[in-house]
């Protein structure tokens, strides 16, 4: 077990503070090894970072979210739920939470990745996921009962505005309709970089000879959907 510097654990009581995390019996079960260990970037560090973590996390994420759909809308369908998770899950959602809570500030990164702001979303997002895993690997089946009153007000607000909100329900299907209205013609997607283990894709959409959009996901659909919202985005703000 890693032993932190004073500095170190008192940065991280301050972030647990920051999550609703006060109770002292609560944190004496923390592993704060590996609480610091899910905010190190592997840019720093090649062996011990939040690679790992972050895998385990991503699994108490989807548990996470798929029990609180489960049980505040059982009148959706089971597509709208798998569609509804996916926004929840997503690198652009989670990324969106980190800096809510100020993460950024508690994420070490190497020199190589500190002016990579292209992507600062992901290692947002994956660092979330990987204070996940940490949490689970410190409070095993008692996990999801304490992350719940802390991460289910941030749920049910971004499923009220995935209802709102066209380009959150099918960001490609509004781009596609708001195109063919100005241009009568379709955007066009391009791959711009994938890795496999783990899976991770960036795209790009493009029309009128520009690039309206640009997007990184698990998977070249989200990828593509997460290009597609930018690009309304812009593209709307374009109009007005």
């Amino acid at each position: 077990m890693v032993e932190l510097i004073p500095s170190r654990r008192r940065a991280l009581e301050h972030l647990l503070a920051r999550l609703g995390f006060r109770d002292p019996a609560l944190l004496e079960q923390l592993r704060w090894d590996l609480l610091d260990q899910a905010l190190i970037h592997p840019s720093l560090d090649g062996r011990r970072n939040n690679d790992r973590l972050e895998l385990l996390g991503d699994s108490v994420l989807r548990i996470l979210v798929t029990e609180f759909l489960f049980q505040s809308y059982p009148h959706l369908s089971v597509g709208e739920l798998t569609a509804i998770r996916s926004d929840l899950t997503s690198d652009a959602h989670l990324a969106e939470l980190a800096d809510l809570h100020g993460l950024d500030r508690y994420l070490e990164v190497g020199s190589s990745s500190q002016n990579d702001l292209a992507g600062r979303g992901r290692r947002l997002a994956d660092a979330f996921e990987a204070l996940l895993g940490a949490f689970y690997l410190s409070w095993g089946i008692y996990t999801l009962p304490r992350l719940h009153p802390w991460l289910d007000p941030y749920l049910h607000r971004r499923v009220e505005q995935w209802f709102q909100d066209p380009t959150r329900r099918n960001p490609k299907a509004a781009l596609q309709e708001l195109t063919q209205r100005l241009w009568g013609s379709l955007p066009e997607y391009r791959l711009v970089a994938a890795q496999e283990h783990p899976p991770h894709f960036t795209m790009e959409v493009w029309g009128q000879g520009r690039c309206w959009g640009r997007g990184e996901g698990r998977s070249k659909k989200a990828a593509e959907m997460a290009a597609a919202a930018q690009a309304y985005e812009h593209l709307q703000s374009e109009k007005t």
